[in-house]
């Protein structure tokens, strides 16, 4: 489980491609102290599993059906990636809830610099609309963000400058794909109220 406030800034220094997967190095000194084979990082919103750990430098296997889902499959060697360890217990929930499984993935649509802030706005697929409402919680490339405005096929958000110093979203321009997760929890929602309306008919 991850919270959405990105620990650092890392980079891709390998990529190798597998019948149906990727094998990826990152770097990320932060997110590496103390790492052990097995554990878990988020990149870019994605829970990868640790699978090698040399100093700051780890490897973790991406498969087929990640790569399908996200956006992952366009990362090459020298990519900057958003890095995030999962939260520990006990510790603050600074952002939201984010499980680190991506639900789909957006594009930049256009950027609107203003003097202490930018206003992004972003694709979003048909079958995650529902999901997104004004001043609710996304996640976009492991960032815990505020709607600023939800369309049919698109939502914005507003960055501040830390966000875009420290995150991918200080560099992504028009046409750069992003990776989404919606919040779990409406999702639960909708699938609980669902089925107690097919068990409510089901009884008349």
């Amino acid at each position: 489980m991850f919270t959405g406030i990105v620990e650092e800034l890392g980079e891709v220094t390998a990529v190798e491609t597998l019948d149906d997967a990727c094998r990826f190095r990152l770097r990320g000194p932060v997110v590496t102290e103390g790492a052990k084979h097995g554990d878990s990082i988020a990149v870019n919103g994605v829970c990868l599993t640790v699978v090698e750990h040399q100093g700051d430098e780890f490897t973790a296997d991406v498969m087929a059906e990640t790569l399908n889902r996200s956006s992952l499959g366009a990362l090459a060697v020298g990519s900057r990636v958003n890095l995030e360890r999962p939260m520990a217990l006990g510790a603050r929930l600074g952002g939201h809830i984010v499980q680190g499984h991506v639900d789909g993935t957006g594009e930049i649509l256009e950027r609107k610099p203003s003097e202490n802030w930018e206003l992004v706005k972003i694709s979003l697929p048909a079958d995650l609309s529902r999901y997104v409402v004004e001043k609710g919680s996304i996640t976009v490339d492991g960032i815990s963000l505020t709607v600023v405005d939800a369309g049919p096929d698109f939502f914005t958000v507003s960055l501040i400058p830390t966000t875009l110093a420290l995150t991918t979203l200080g560099i992504k321009q028009p046409g750069d794909p992003v990776n989404l997760e919606v919040d779990v929890i409406a999702k639960y929602v909708e699938r609980m109220i669902g089925d107690r309306a097919l068990g409510e008919g089901d009884a008349r």
